[in-house]
């Protein structure tokens, strides 16, 4: 694990949410499996693989050491740790605390946090620069913000000057998350929530349009809900009616086993209307070997 080790030398645990170590991207061989995330006051050590209970001890040990040379010996390392493996998750609290009321910073905008419930924990860091985009071009436009989670998107949107936002998603708890999330951040009005299936709801959609911005960030592969390899194509059908001229739309994809190529041959059958833009950057801490199976961000606008 010396890799990790020596990784873990180049990292600041600071005021903002952050990932520390991205082993998933395959640019540190035989880590592939570990990745640290700082959401503070907590660190969380992911592994994707059975750790031994003395490798588990080593990276505890390690990750120990980083919280005493930056936050002080006197006070206790909060410490997360979450196995993954095969559909099943398990979490536990290795030391320290983690706070009742869990919020973090990214960007000027603060979140709601929950580590120790399921894999997905409030906020996805890979998507940091998505949310940078659609704050610094959100003005004054009508966004629509699909598969809106718990609405970092719609955060982003409000705090670059949308004019209003709606959020749709079929998970209720998800989106009471996203309205505290709103509140947190100063915004009692602006946006409005749809605890509904998208794929049932485009009448409605299409009533409250259409939208100068529009954020696509589906599940890959999430049965009951999104399907990428099947309903990618469903939601590319009916997506421009939506879409004022002019306006643009954020796609994105987070399968390692679907490319770039995918998604935008899907657009060009479905979608014919759509041009291609560019494609957003990932941020530097989730650098990988090899882009196609990391996070897809194309933006594309009506034409």
């Amino acid at each position: 694990m010396q890799l990790f080790f020596d990784e873990l030398n180049k990292v600041t645990l600071g005021e903002e949410v952050n990932r520390l170590f991205h082993g998933r991207g395959g640019v540190y061989p035989g880590m592939e499996h570990l990745c640290v995330d700082w959401f503070p006051p907590v660190l969380l050590l992911t592994s994707f693989k059975p750790l031994r209970e003395d490798e588990l001890a080593s990276a505890t040990q390690r990750l120990s050491q980083l919280w005493s040379e930056q936050r002080g010996a006197n006070e206790t390392m909060n410490l997360v740790y979450q196995y993954r493996s095969g559909g099943q998750t398990h979490t536990e609290l290795v030391s320290g605390e983690v706070p009742e009321q869990h919020t973090v910073l990214e960007q000027a905008a603060e979140f709601h946090i929950h580590l120790l419930r399921g894999q997905n924990h409030g906020l996805f860091l890979d998507m940091k620069n998505g949310r940078q985009w659609v704050r610094e071009h959100a003005e004054n436009k009508k966004v629509l913000n699909l598969f809106a989670y718990t609405c970092a998107f719609s955060v982003a949107a409000l705090q670059g000057g949308a004019d209003s936002v709606v959020n749709i998603d079929m998970s209720k708890g998800a989106l009471s998350i996203g309205k505290q999330n709103h509140l947190l951040n100063g915004f009692g009005a602006g946006a409005r929530f749809f605890g509904h299936d998208i794929f049932k709801s485009w009448g409605k959609l299409t009533k409250l349009g259409p939208y100068e911005m529009i954020i696509a960030d589906p599940p890959s592969n999430q049965k009951g809900s999104f399907v990428a390899t099947k309903d990618y194509s469903r939601l590319l059908k009916r997506l421009p009616e939506l879409l004022a001229p002019g306006g643009e739309v954020l796609l994105c994809l987070n399968a390692p086993e679907l490319g770039i190529e995918f998604l935008m041959n899907q657009v060009e059958e479905y979608s014919a209307n759509l041009a291609f833009v560019d494609q957003l950057d990932n941020p530097p801490a989730f650098a990988d070997i090899d882009p196609n199976k990391a996070l897809k961000v194309l933006r594309y606008r009506r034409v």
